[in-house]
């Protein structure tokens, strides 16, 4: 067997490579720069579950990084159980190969209670007076104790909200050093997240994302070159391109206006209703997965949303299965942004009534996704003296609300989701082979091909719907 590390760099395109000045276009030169037709939705827990079970979210059912749970009436946002993905994972398919294969998974998704042999994954601690310790899980336990004495604790808020920074990306990357060095895995997946940041904040052209670019491309020479010093093939691959938005959709505001969204008052605050209203929507980026109650409604409300400025498609269940979409946990219907658009999950109509979580970084309250959490609200006066007063009453086990996150969703310059027109924009997979017409669907059998060197079909399905992914 060969061992491989399969390093998820977010956001890395062909756009970015073009800088000949950095290390990583000088050493994807000697190698294979493959684009990747995304699957749709071109998100991380999405496009992650597709790379590693060959399989599309109709058959794996990750449709989103969340979804509406019809039987607890819950929107539910970054789970980390395993056992969410449906279908064979590529470790479990390499050990049938093989029993003495082994996987470590450094913070690729739903790495909680999977199979691998060894797993680290973000997990805080939420504790009863209400702080939220920066921690992680591992498998086996004492894993997270060794990387934590070496490396300090995981920087929890240098990995999201609006203090991230490469420190997160850094502390992976050495944490994936001391993974292989103490065990050798057969085939290491890392998750390197630093672009995802900066990207979706800032226009690419920027100082900040060019700076970033540059911090990251040191990272990744001293991580490709530790693996190839330990004769571990390095394979790079990318869940997605950001490309650039300037115009978010209300989508929850234009289906309370239609009488669709129930919304429940509680003091001077709204929240959404989910298991009370007749449609509401999960937004994910550029993705937004519509349930209705009533299913007589689905070709009404299709046809109103279809004449809303910058959703380019509406996909009813029929037009799912062309999207390799038509799962149980799909909206009734799917909406896809034009590429400068994207989705955001507010509902109230005036600010003064947004509910208390709106302003502070919660990822799993929010009913869809807010990349406003990596923003100060910067009309706040004496911000920083505020911050620094919370955060101690926080160190003093005294319950605050951290409410410094703007309600400004113009703040966000990127974003992505659906599968950009430029392959300039699209996902890459750089190895030693070149491949014509990469799908996501094919990345599960490519590695396993390089581990084991034998022919394992790279081939995907032949079906119509392989060109309607480009939309």
């Amino acid at each position: 067997m060969n061992r491989v590390a399969l390093i998820n760099v977010v956001g890395l395109t062909q756009k970015i490579l073009e800088n000949e000045k950095l290390f990583l276009s000088k050493w994807a030169k000697s190698k294979a720069i493959n684009t990747i037709v995304p699957v749709i939705p071109a998100v991380t827990c999405s496009a992650q579950s597709t790379y590693l079970t060959g399989l599309w979210p109709s058959q794996h059912g990750i449709v989103g990084n969340g979804w509406y749970n019809k039987e607890q009436s819950e929107v539910q946002f970054w789970k980390q159980s395993n056992a969410l993905v449906q279908g064979e994972k590529i470790w479990e398919t390499a050990k049938k190969i093989n029993a003495s294969f082994t996987c470590a998974n450094t913070f690729w998704w739903y790495n909680m209670y999977s199979s691998v042999d060894y797993a680290i994954t973000p997990r805080p601690q939420y504790r009863a007076d209400g702080r939220k310790i920066p921690d992680c899980h591992s498998s086996p336990s004492e894993l997270r104790d060794t990387l934590q004495e070496k490396l300090g604790v995981f920087p929890l808020f240098d990995f999201w909200g609006p203090n991230t920074s490469i420190k997160s990306s850094q502390w992976i990357a050495e944490a994936s050093k001391i993974i292989e060095n103490e065990f050798e895995p057969t085939l290491q997946l890392v998750y390197i997240p630093h672009l995802d940041y900066c990207m979706q904040k800032n226009e690419f052209d920027s100082p900040c994302v060019q700076n970033d670019i540059q911090d990251l491309d040191i990272l990744l020479k001293e991580l490709i070159q530790y693996f190839e010093n330990r004769n571990v093939e390095p394979i790079l691959i990318s869940e997605y391109g950001i490309v650039p938005v300037d115009s978010p959709i209300h989508i929850n505001r234009i289906l309370r206006k239609k009488g669709f969204l129930s919304i429940r008052k509680e003091g001077q605050k709204e929240y959404l209703d989910a298991g009370a209203s007749k449609a509401f929507a999960v937004s994910d980026h550029q993705i937004a997965h519509i349930y209705i109650k009533d299913s007589s409604l689905i070709n009404s409300i299709k046809s109103e949303l279809e004449n809303i400025h910058g959703i380019m498609r509406v996909l009813d269940r029929k037009e799912q299965s062309k999207y390799r979409l038509d799962h149980s946990r799909s909206g009734d219907l799917v909406l896809l942004a034009e590429e400068n658009h994207w989705f955001t999950y507010y509902f109230w109509e005036n600010n003064q009534y947004a509910p208390d979580y709106a302003k502070t970084v919660d990822i799993h309250r929010k009913p869809g996704y807010d990349p406003i959490e990596m923003f100060f609200d910067q009309n706040q006066q004496f911000l920083k003296a505020k911050i620094g007063i919370k955060l101690l009453k926080k160190k003093i086990g005294m319950r605050t609300l951290m409410d410094f996150i703007p309600l400004d969703a113009s703040l966000a310059k990127g974003s992505h989701g659906i599968a950009p027109t430029s392959d300039k924009d699209k996902p890459v997979l750089i190895s030693n082979e070149k491949f014509q017409s990469l799908k996501a669907i094919d990345i599960k059998n490519i590695i396993l091909k390089n581990i084991f060197d034998e022919k394992i079909s790279t081939k995907c399905e032949v079906v119509e719907t392989c060109d309607t992914l480009q939309v």
